[in-house]
């Protein structure tokens, strides 16, 4: 089922027009075993597209990850709201998404890949967000990269980790990377990682 003629959207309404843009959608949708659903209202947050890039270091076998203050978490009540992630920014008009994954990486890390690889396009929030991220992994040298980062126009503070894939696994698995953004990367990192090393010319 994934014909949009499947849809019958009645109203769309702006709610909120800030940086972040609210709608609310009057709509019915085809059911599983046949017929219409009754008409219903969804609240939406419109996204944009997003990209999300982890630095891959195949060599030495490191990631890169990026660390700072997230808004989310600290209004739900997470008592450690500084999230572990990969660099990760929205398209900006008129870039691809390459370009925009190259460009997040030297604003968030100071940090340049030479290749990029793409690994799959995800809805992170499909509830209340139309956000889409395509996630990529970049093959970077981790040598000397650290530090405190981010563009101040933007009020950003984000602080630049490198550490081994296994243990980025580890921590994705154990609750201590928590954000799409960390965990979905990593998890997509390892288990392509022996075909991605040698695709490097890396044994």
């Amino acid at each position: 089922m994934n014909a949009r003629n499947t849809i019958r959207l009645i109203d769309r309404e702006r709610r909120h027009d800030g940086f972040f843009k609210l709608d609310r959608l009057t709509l019915q949708h085809a059911l599983f075993e046949g017929g219409m659903s009754a008409e219903k209202q969804r609240e939406i947050l419109v996204g944009r597209a997003a990209v999300c890039c982890l630095p891959y270091d195949p060599v030495q076998d490191l990631v890169v990850l990026v660390q700072q203050f997230r808004i989310g978490p600290y209004a739900w009540g997470d008592p450690n709201p500084w999230m572990i992630e990969a660099p990760a920014g929205y398209i900006d008009p008129g870039e691809n998404a390459e370009g925009a994954a190259r460009r997040e990486l030297i604003e968030e890390a100071n940090c340049s890949v030479s290749d990029l690889r793409f690994g799959l396009q995800v809805f992170p929030a499909q509830g209340p967000h139309s956000e889409t991220i395509h996630v990529y992994i970049g093959r970077t040298d981790a040598t000397g990269v650290g530090g405190v980062f981010g563009l101040a126009s933007e009020g950003e503070d984000i602080r630049v980790l490198t550490m081994p894939l296994a243990e980025a696994v580890e921590r994705a698995e154990n609750g201590g990377i928590r954000t799409a953004l960390g965990v979905l990367p990593i998890l997509w990192l390892s288990r392509h990682r022996d075909a991605i090393r040698r695709d490097w010319g890396v044994v």
